[in-house]
């Protein structure tokens, strides 16, 4: 057509779930850049375990298997996985994670487009309760060989290479009194957040632009959730920034970049409505900053998620857009 009224196409699940892939890779490749290949391991196993799980799942609920494997939402959750979860950590831990994510979190809810909670932070939070020291241990920059990785995820201990996150650093620094200024100088810490992870974040961000462009997610949320962040860490810092660290601290390190994009955008778990996805993802920043700073965990992005996710159908039942024609419902 040459001329409007133009009429567009819907993508399909497969299509969608394949642009979000896509848009993971400039990150992935950054992550193999800083800190070697293993990560392209990590994703393959989390993969072929998502499959398997989800197969599994649907010859015992005797639906077709192709049509619903093959949509790669499966493959998705299984990359969030691997990409949210120390990159050292035992295959096994991994592959419990997923397999869990797709049976208890995806399945037992119904299937795609039902479950209420995400499935990758939900995964996550099962697994950082249950084994809090092992999900606790991330690399320290630079290069991890191929042979070396191999080692970790098959349970061996490499003290050399693994320590806290620089959330964590930060607040065990902050525990001992010491001035922010003076914890963001050590090792572990880059010009904005933790060393290396500042280039894996500028790959999700790059991601994220991507996803913007196709229209696969909208503004609302990556506008909502890091502007809240900014806020609420900005309020804080300067009243103290000997004790709270900068917003732009806060955007680069952790999980902001990823979860900004690529989970707090998830359309099945998320609020639907335009105010309703601005509520939810402040939400989730507000809830974000309190958990890294007063809570028991370093980063509490995936705590934030799905204590949001239980006020989705309240958010969503209290600002639908009023009936065309009507000024109010």
């Amino acid at each position: 057509m040459l001329s409007s009224p133009f009429v567009r196409q819907p993508a399909s699940v497969q299509q969608v779930m394949l642009t979000v892939l896509l848009a993971l890779l400039p990150a992935v490749a950054l992550y193999v850049w800083q800190f070697g290949p293993g990560i392209v391991l990590n994703l393959a196993i989390a993969s072929a375990s998502a499959v398997a799980a989800e197969a599994a799942v649907l010859r015992l609920r005797k639906r077709p298997v192709g049509l619903y494997v093959t949509d790669l939402s499966a493959v998705v959750t299984a990359w969030l996985i691997a990409l949210t979860f120390p990159p050292t950590l035992a295959a096994w831990v991994l592959i419990l994670a997923v397999v869990l994510a797709i049976v208890a979190v995806k399945h037992l809810y119904g299937g795609l487009g039902q479950n209420p909670f995400n499935p990758a932070m939900a995964a996550y939070c099962l697994m950082i309760v249950a084994y809090p020291s092992a999900m606790s241990q991330w690399p320290a920059a630079g290069w991890i060989d191929l042979g070396t990785h191999l080692q970790l995820i098959g349970g061996a201990s490499l003290d050399a290479i693994t320590g806290a996150t620089p959330l964590d650093a930060l607040r065990t620094g902050l525990r001992g009194d010491a001035p922010v200024e003076t914890i963001l100088a050590g090792k572990a810490f880059g010009a904005l957040g933790g060393a290396g992870w500042e280039w894996i974040g500028l790959g999700y961000l790059a991601g994220g632009a991507f996803l913007l462009w196709r229209r696969v997610i909208t503004w609302h949320l990556p506008a909502a959730f890091l502007g809240g962040l900014v806020v609420i860490s900005g309020v804080f810092w300067l009243a103290d920034s000997a004790r709270f660290a900068s917003p732009l601290f806060h955007l680069a390190s952790g999980g902001t970049l990823l979860a900004a994009f690529f989970i707090v955008t998830d359309p099945v778990s998320g609020a639907t409505t335009p105010r309703g996805k601005l509520i939810f993802a402040a939400g989730i920043a507000l809830i974000t900053y309190m958990i890294r700073n007063f809570g028991a965990y370093p980063d509490g992005i995936a705590f934030a998620v799905l204590l949001m996710n239980l006020c989705v159908p309240l958010i969503d039942m209290k600002t639908q857009p009023p009936v065309f024609g009507h000024k109010g419902r």
